[in-house]
């Protein structure tokens, strides 16, 4: 079987959490899957970011004539064009990883059965983010996916009963597929160069082992921010002579609105103690997994947070909410406030964290090999 994957909305570094998810995949299907045949379909201006994909004997790259980063010719292209391309080239499915499924030709004429991944409903909770035409983009091309597509798949029960409640079409047709995570191996203490690579990381953000709390967000509103720069202020003025004095709060923000955090920090006046490192690579962001003394994600809304599940297959200590899918998909096994945006309940579930011993949790539901063969055995009952 040839599987097409749509990959035309991958703007590299960009696109965040699922951007890293469908590379995660990629790499699923390229080590796991003997069987079938992967076809990814590419923007010319990106095309060199997938070409380690080429060393899966599975997979072929197939350039297409539109730019990644110009997203509104790449949309206008991609429903014009990218039914007929996958049609003409024999794709026998169409995997489409985020929820923006273009045009085609039903399967009652003779079309690809499509599968179209909807991570969260997030325009319908906080349309104060999207302006009038993408809120009605976004709407629409829900409604499209829910309707058009032979199978939808969401990442936690959570998102299925939200999808559901706003598109029932859906109700026959919609899996629950979590986002496959990987971690590296935590560093061996007693190999200098590992050494080495941590205490310059720990050296560039001034900070120590133990010393800090870490979170991995972006800055919109929804991932209550806003509350964990309360909280450090809390501890800054109400805590010099306990546990936490001189804890500093490091942030790793990519996206929303990084001036408006920034200026949240001045005001607050602890400058001082939160530091923001902009977007990491992957390595830098698992040695602060490592080394920091608590892990706190303080997100009020999301569709699976990979975040805080890295964290504990790190080991490390977390503190999060219960909104959403949070308690879901960490299992009920990290520390959560009762309230997200009480800095006095985020003090005390911080101080108890603490009393807790590390633990490394392997989470084998979010292993890449058994996430790919989900998608491998749902993409082969479309056929």
């Amino acid at each position: 079987m040839l599987i097409g994957i749509d990959l035309l909305w991958v703007r590299p570094k960009i696109c965040g959490g699922t951007e890293s998810v469908i590379r995660n995949l990629m790499n699923g299907f390229g080590k796991y899957d003997d069987k079938n045949e992967y076809l990814l379909f590419v923007g010319r201006d990106v095309a060199d970011s997938f070409e380690n994909y080429k060393s899966y004997s599975n997979m072929k790259i197939h350039i297409c004539n539109t730019d990644s980063m110009k997203r509104i010719k790449r949309i206008a292209w991609e429903n014009t064009n990218l039914d007929k391309l996958a049609r003409e080239l024999k794709t026998d499915v169409m995997l489409i990883p985020v929820y923006s499924k273009p045009k085609s030709l039903s399967t009652e004429k003779g079309g690809i059965p499509y599968i179209t991944v909807i991570h969260d409903l997030q325009a319908f909770h906080y349309p104060e983010y999207f302006s009038k035409p993408k809120l009605y983009f976004a709407k629409k091309s829900w409604k499209r996916a829910c309707e058009e597509s032979a199978r939808v798949v969401t990442i936690s029960e959570y998102c299925k009963e939200d999808i559901i409640g706003h598109y029932p079409v859906a109700k026959d047709k919609i899996s629950v597929i979590y986002d496959p995570i990987i971690v590296t191996g935590s560093k061996d203490k007693n190999n200098p160069s590992d050494n080495g690579i941590t205490d310059d990381t720990l050296k560039k953000y001034g900070i120590e082992k133990d010393r800090f709390f870490y979170t991995v967000s972006s800055m919109l509103p929804h991932k209550n921010l806003e509350t964990l720069i309360r909280v450090m202020k809390v501890i800054k003025e109400q805590n010099p002579d306990s546990v936490l004095s001189g804890t500093k709060l490091v942030v790793s923000g990519v996206g929303g609105r990084k001036e408006e955090f920034l200026e949240k920090v001045k005001e607050a006046d602890v400058e001082d103690i939160i530091i923001d490192t902009g977007f990491v690579s992957n390595e830098e962001r698992d040695i602060l997994y490592d080394n920091c003394g608590l892990f706190l994600f303080p997100s009020i809304f999301e569709g699976f947070g990979m975040p805080p599940i890295e964290a504990m297959m790190k080991g490390a200590r977390v503190v999060t909410t219960k909104c959403s899918c949070l308690e879901e998909v960490t299992q009920g096994k990290a520390t959560y406030v009762d309230d997200p945006k009480d800095e006095t309940d985020w003090v005390r579930k911080i101080k108890e964290a603490f009393t807790k011993e590390r633990k490394k949790y392997p989470f084998e539901c979010y292993n890449l090999e058994t996430i790919t063969r989900q998608y491998i055995d749902l993409i082969s009952g479309c056929k």
